[in-house]
């Protein structure tokens, strides 16, 4: 007995993951752990994206280094990735949630008036990102990794262009202006709500600690909304095309 006790010891903690990972704590956990992740990658990204304001060496430099780095290489189309099931799933547990039985009209009442908005508005916010990584994705990471790309070459080293394709988009093509700056709004009202709600459903929180993670969240969901929203403004209205 012991033998087979033993035998399905692994078995029994799949299972017992599986049924943590179906349970609606486990379901904000794993969304809180997909979610912190994708702010680190955010923080990195926003840094890169920094250097256009430097200038074209600077930028250049900066994605070739994020383009041939082994673990990057790696990563990025992991991160990728991470964004949009992060979203699919908000969105499967926002349809889930909607129609579970048995919710009680006052309950939701309650949980309304104690919740932000952007809170309760989150699953939306999350669409209008996903709709912004697919513009992203479209017009710079596939014409980067598979489009023809122009070529500079730094201290007897070529590579792409990458500032000449992100700028002159920017320059010629409001539209990808407006829209990434809507998709940068959004984002940041999503990390004002993710950072806190994130490291509270992870248990590494507490009534004085929710205030500072709040401050946090909300400094670093204005920094990130400026970078990826005021690049595009800055280059259209500043710097022209001749």
């Amino acid at each position: 007995m012991l033998n087979k006790l033993v035998e399905n010891l692994p078995k029994l903690k799949l299972l017992k993951m599986a049924g943590f990972l179906n349970s609606s704590i486990g379901k904000k956990f794993l969304m809180s752990l997909s979610g912190l992740f994708l702010i680190l990658f955010l923080a990195v990204h926003a840094t890169l994206n920094s250097l256009l304001l430097v200038g074209p060496e600077a930028y250049n430099l900066g994605a070739n280094f994020m383009g041939t780095n082994p673990f990057v290489r790696v990563m990025e189309p992991i991160l990728a990735l991470g964004f949009i099931i992060h979203i699919l799933y908000a969105l499967w547990i926002e349809i889930y949630n909607l129609n579970k039985r048995g919710v009680k009209r006052y309950a939701m009442a309650v949980r309304r008036h104690q919740s932000t908005w952007s809170s309760r508005n989150m699953i939306w916010l999350g669409l209008i990102i996903l709709t912004f990584l697919v513009i992203h994705l479209a017009n710079f990471f596939w014409k980067v990794k598979f489009g023809p790309m122009p070529e500079v070459t730094y201290n007897g080293q070529t590579m792409h262009d990458t500032y000449k394709l992100v700028v002159s988009l920017f320059q010629t093509n409001i539209w990808i202006d407006i829209l990434y700056i809507i998709g940068a709004i959004a984002l940041g009202l999503h990390l004002h709500h993710a950072l806190w709600s994130a490291f509270q459903t992870l248990g590494w929180s507490n009534d004085r600690w929710r205030k500072i993670w709040g401050v946090i969240g909300d400094i670093y969901a204005v920094i990130i909304t400026l970078i990826f929203g005021l690049i595009p403004w800055y280059f259209y209205f500043t710097h022209p095309l001749a």
